[in-house]
C-alpha cells in the first residue's frame, strides 16, 4: 500500500487523537498543581511567580527546537493574542493560588475549569469557531457534574465562598487565556507562544509578589521542591500539552476535556490530604466524562 492511500481524512484523525492524549494528561498535570501550591512554603502569588520563572529556561529550548523543525511556522514575533495570552494567564494564576488556599482542592479545580462557559460563549462571537449542539449538550453534562462536586462541599463548609468565589474569577481568566493561545497557535508554534506568554505573565506576577508579600524564598528544601515540581509538572508540562492540543483541536471542545483536572485534582486532595469524597462527587466527576465524550468531535 502506498502513502497516498493514507486519506487526509485518516491522518487528520490520528492527530486529533494524539492531542486528545496530550490533554488529558495535561489535565492530570495541571490537576496536581493545587499539591505543589499547599507543599510551598511561600505565598501565593510568589509560588505562582516562580511556577513561571522557573520554567522559562526549559520553554525557551522547547522554542528554539521547535523553530528549527523543517515544517516549523514563520515565526510571526510579539502578536496581540500572545500578549493577551500572557496577561490573561497572569489573572488565571492571580486568583487560582487565592482559590487553592481557600477551599478545597476539588472546589478550587472545578470552579476553575468552567472555562468552558466562557469559552463556549465567547468562541463564535470572538474567534469564529461555531458551538455545535453536542458541545453544548456536553457542557450542559458537565456543569451539572460540577455542581454536584460544589454542592457536596458548599453545604458542608460555607466558609469556603471566598475561595470559591477565586475559583469562578479563575475560570473567566483560563477561558479568556483559551481562546488567545487557540487565536495565536494560528499562526506560531505552541513554544513560542509559551515562551512570550509565559514572559508577560512572569513579570507580572513577580511584581505583584514583590508587592505585596515578604516570603520570597523558600526556606526549606521541600518548598523549593514544589516550586520546581509546580513549574516543570503543571507549568511546562501542563501548559505546553494544552498548547500543543490547542494547535490541533477547538477551544470549546478542548476546554471540556479540561474539566479532568477537577476530577484528578479530587482524587490527589483525598490521597494526599485525605479531603473526603462524597457519593455525589463521585457521581460528579462521572458526569464530568459523560460530558466530555458527548462533546467529542465526530471526525
Amino acid at each position: 500500500m502506498t502513502d497516498s492511500s493514507r486519506t487526509p481524512s485518516r491522518l487528520y484523525g490520528r492527530s486529533e487523537l494524539i492531542a486528545l492524549v496530550a490533554l488529558i494528561l495535561g489535565a492530570m498535570t495541571m490537576g496536581a498543581s493545587p499539591v505543589f501550591v499547599r507543599e510551598a512554603d511561600v505565598g501565593p502569588f510568589t509560588s505562582a511567580f516562580y511556577r513561571v520563572l522557573l520554567a522559562l529556561p526549559a520553554i525557551w529550548l522547547w522554542a528554539r527546537l521547535e523553530a528549527r523543525r523543517p515544517d516549523a511556522k514563520p515565526d510571526p514575533g510579539w502578536t496581540r493574542a500572545t500578549i493577551l495570552a500572557g496577561v490573561f494567564f497572569a489573572g488565571d494564576l492571580f486568583f487560582w493560588h487565592l482559590a487553592i488556599l481557600n477551599t478545597t482542592m476539588a472546589d478550587a479545580t472545578l470552579l476553575a475549569t468552567l472555562a468552558p462557559v466562557w469559552v463556549a460563549l465567547f468562541s463564535g462571537l470572538f474567534i469564529g469557531e461555531p458551538v455545535t449542539a453536542a458541545m453544548i449538550g456536553g457542557l450542559a453534562l458537565c456543569l451539572a457534574g460540577g455542581g454536584m462536586l460544589v454542592g457536596a462541599s458548599w453545604l458542608s463548609a460555607p466558609g469556603r465562598l471566598v475561595g470559591d468565589i477565586y475559583g469562578l474569577a479563575t475560570s473567566v481568566f483560563f477561558g479568556l487565556y483559551f481562546l488567545a493561545v487557540r487565536v495565536a497557535r494560528r499562526q506560531a508554534g505552541g513554544g513560542a507562544i509559551l515562551f512570550r506568554s509565559t514572559l508577560i505573565t512572569a513579570i507580572a506576577l513577580g511584581t505583584v509578589a514583590a508587592a505585596t508579600e515578604h516570603q520570597l524564598v523558600p526556606v526549606t528544601l521541600a518548598g523549593l521542591a514544589a516550586l520546581v515540581a509546580l513549574a516543570y509538572v503543571s507549568h511546562l508540562g501542563g501548559q505546553g500539552l494544552l498548547a500543543y492540543a490547542l494547535g490541533h483541536l477547538s477551544a470549546a471542545f478542548s476546554s471540556l476535556v479540561i474539566f479532568m483536572e477537577a476530577v484528578f485534582a479530587a482524587l490527589f486532595g483525598w490521597l494526599i490530604f485525605h479531603e473526603a469524597l462524597t457519593m455525589w462527587q463521585l457521581i460528579g466527576g462521572a458526569a464530568i466524562l459523560a460530558g466530555i465524550w458527548i462533546a467529542r468531535p465526530r471526525h
